[in-house]
């Protein structure tokens, strides 16, 4: 055999040199799992599982994939509320390669629907109580046949129960297929700023190092007892702590959603030291009942994101856990998403503040040319570093626009110190953020625009107590046609996620336009600030 142009070695010999070098995310778990097996790794209710255990359930599941037809680059559809379950299938899909989609849960059929058909998903594993969801998105998708895999009890018809996968007799060693650093591994569909979510695509690379700059400027350790209750579907909880925790050997206790009472007797009963929670969340740890009865000692490390946090709700953390340090993270889906950080004793010297761009990540504020601008003035944010995406399933354009000039272009606008600290004034294309979920100003409006009589809408987010933001939408009838908020409300209830839906609709005789006939937001925001008061 002769060699490859450029390369003194055949074949073969590369090929054999890939396998040893590879480092790809299903790798993680077996490493873990060699160093720490008797540890635990995973407690989800009454199931608590070593990293060995938890190595053997991924290798089982990855074979009962392989043995139902997936392979290397098939994506598999994931829609359920966070379990074991769910940890395996992320690590199982990842050691053969099957691209894992993670599905938003709170989606309707039809959005999932979209999902399933732009992805190519060759199959689906869904939790019992989403199994009605699942299959009204898979009629509507039109996919046929395929792995069908049930979370829960008692399969429907045409479903198979996951458990054998992972606790059954099957083979538990680890599966014998090369996974490359840039092959794509996950699907993460973003709501983005567009009508329709952008498939970003996530590999080994982008994954591991963001794992990385979490782990050194994160503060993580393998000591961490970690509890996991904002949605693994979503990049954070999943890619910033679970994967991490798993890559460093740390303990990880899944709930199921961030139950304020709940969650407040786990870390109490686990002795958890680390904890990440959206502001919304925080909150309502704050206000519960239980949070001043229950022993919160071994709290030690706390994380938010997804929102700026209110300035006198950190102020009161730091006040009521005096002991625990605080980091907030700033990113991006398309950056793994992690890109910069503020740590904990600029918590509140800098607050409101995203912090400096993290170890793995160079991040700075460029005008509409590209070119950078000064300290103080506002620009788009834009990124370059490993932690980025391989760019955007199926979409050319979008991944050329986003990825011009060799930087990631985030879409959000800032302002920067002189020594590199980021606030986030903005996002240019209109993003809301409300409860830690993104939601795009022109996915609700286009909804709104399908109920007749509507002549133009206006949706954006305003400042709420507990949402963070509100989506609120400014509804302008057509001349002679009678429209309601109540219309508008029922209309929304039919063809939006329920943290879609305009939380407030004002009915207006216009919107505010600049001279080019651009709607003015930002007038529209100020106009209706106090609707959340």
């Amino acid at each position: 055999m002769t060699s490859t142009a450029g390369s003194p070695f055949t074949d073969s010999t590369q090929a054999a040199i890939a396998r040893t070098r590879q480092h790809s995310l299903g790798d993680l778990l077996r490493r873990s799992a060699l160093r720490y097996p008797d540890k635990l790794a995973v407690v989800d209710g009454e199931r608590r599982v070593t990293f060995a255990e938890f190595d053997a359930a991924a290798n089982r599941t990855a074979h009962a994939l392989t043995a139902r037809g997936l392979q290397k680059g098939d994506r598999l559809a994931l829609l359920a509320r966070n379990s074991y379950a769910y940890a395996v299938l992320a690590f199982a899909t990842a050691k053969v390669g099957v691209v894992l989609v993670p599905v938003n849960f709170m989606l309707g059929a039809s959005e999932i629907a979209f999902i399933l058909t732009h992805s190519g998903a060759s199959g689906m594993v869904a939790q019992d109580a989403l199994a009605d969801t699942a299959a009204k998105a898979l009629a509507e998708a039109g996919v046929q046949g395929g792995v069908r895999g049930w979370i829960g009890a008692d399969p429907a018809e045409g479903w198979e129960d996951v458990e054998p996968w992972i606790s059954g007799e099957g083979p538990d060693h680890d599966p014998e297929v090369a996974v490359g650093d840039d092959d794509p591994l996950r699907l993460m569909y973003t709501s983005g700023t567009e009508s329709r979510p952008k498939g970003v695509m996530l590999s080994s690379r982008s994954l591991i190092a963001q794992y990385v700059s979490c782990t050194i400027d994160g503060g993580m350790s393998t000591d961490d007892v970690e509890v996991h209750s904002l949605p693994l579907y979503h990049c954070a909880q999943l890619d910033c702590f679970l994967s991490v925790d798993v890559y460093l050997g740390a303990t990880s206790i899944i709930l199921p959603a961030p139950d304020p009472a709940t969650l407040l007797a786990t870390l109490e009963r686990e002795r958890a030291t680390k904890l990440f929670c959206p502001p919304t969340v925080w909150i309502s740890l704050l206000r519960h009942p239980d949070f001043d009865t229950r022993d919160l000692s071994s709290l030690r490390k706390g994380y938010y994101g997804a929102s700026a946090m209110p300035v006198e709700v950190l102020k009161e953390l730091s006040r009521r856990l005096p002991d625990v340090q605080f980091w907030n993270f700033y990113g991006q889906t398309e950056m793994s998403p992690l890109a910069t950080i503020l740590r904990p004793h600029e918590q509140l010297p800098r607050a409101g503040s995203a912090g400096r761009a993290s170890i793995n990540v160079e991040t700075r504020l460029v005008d509409d040319d590209g070119q950078p601008v000064a300290p103080g003035e506002i620009g788009e944010i834009v990124h370059r570093s490993p932690h980025a995406a391989l760019g955007y399933y199926e979409d050319e354009e979008k991944t050329a626009d986003a990825f011009r000039d060799g930087w990631f272009h985030s879409g959000d606008l800032g302002v920067m110190t002189e020594d590199g600290y980021l606030s986030v004034v903005d996002r240019k294309k209109d993003m809301i953020k409300t409860g830690g979920e993104n939601v795009a100003s022109r996915e609700v409006e286009e909804a709104i625009y399908q109920l007749e009589g509507v002549a133009e809408v206006a949706v954006f987010g305003i400042s709420h107590p507990t949402w963070i933001e509100a989506v609120t939408a400014v509804v302008v009838p057509k001349e002679g046609v009678e429209v309601t908020v109540e219309q508008v409300n029922e209309h929304a209830r039919g063809v939006l996620a329920g943290y879609k839906r305009p939380k407030y609709v004002v009915l207006a005789d216009a919107l505010p336009k600049n001279p080019s006939g651009k709607i003015l937001k930002r007038e529209l925001r100020t106009a209706h600030a106090d609707l959340a008061q």
